[in-house]
């Protein structure tokens, strides 16, 4: 099977819809029924609803939370993009209490699309250079306090 002009376009619907626009809605058009999920924060699921729930909790944690495509490749039936996500810090994210500060790594993504639709999606961050942020973020929130 060969690319279709639909995966790269079906990348840049889920992350501009669902991550940055918040739209949990397009799941349903974007994601297959029993779409499979893992993601780096440690969060494995299958089905829509598990991950809506799961956008919602990142979107609440990271006010503004965006996801930039810094590359996208496809072939056959995937896609493998290089992603940059960010937000500003302003709820419970990874054990770190909200410092206001902004907060952004690095991410690898590769998806498998069934059917028109996203099937599968496996992310590897760079969670020490995200994790780095939030401790630089949390010593600041600490010294202003003082």
């Amino acid at each position: 099977m060969w690319p279709t002009d639909e995966h790269p376009s079906l990348v840049e619907a889920f992350y501009r819809r669902i991550w940055n626009e918040g739209d949990l809605a397009a799941a349903s058009e974007l994601l297959s029924e029993d779409f499979c999920f893992r993601g780096s924060l440690g969060s494995e699921m299958r089905g829509r609803a598990a991950f809506r729930e799961y956008v919602r909790s990142v979107r609440s944690a990271l006010k503004d939370y965006h996801c930039e495509i810094l590359a996208c490749v496809t072939e056959a039936d995937q896609a493998f993009a290089k992603m940059l996500f960010g937000g500003i810090h302003v709820g419970s994210f990874r054990s770190y209490q909200p410092t206001g500060g902004p907060v952004q790594w690095l991410s690898a993504a590769l998806f498998r699309f069934d059917g028109g639709v996203i099937a599968e999606l496996w992310v590897l961050g760079d969670l020490a250079g995200l994790d780095a942020v939030l401790q630089t973020n949390a010593k600041l929130a600490r010294r202003s306090k003082d």
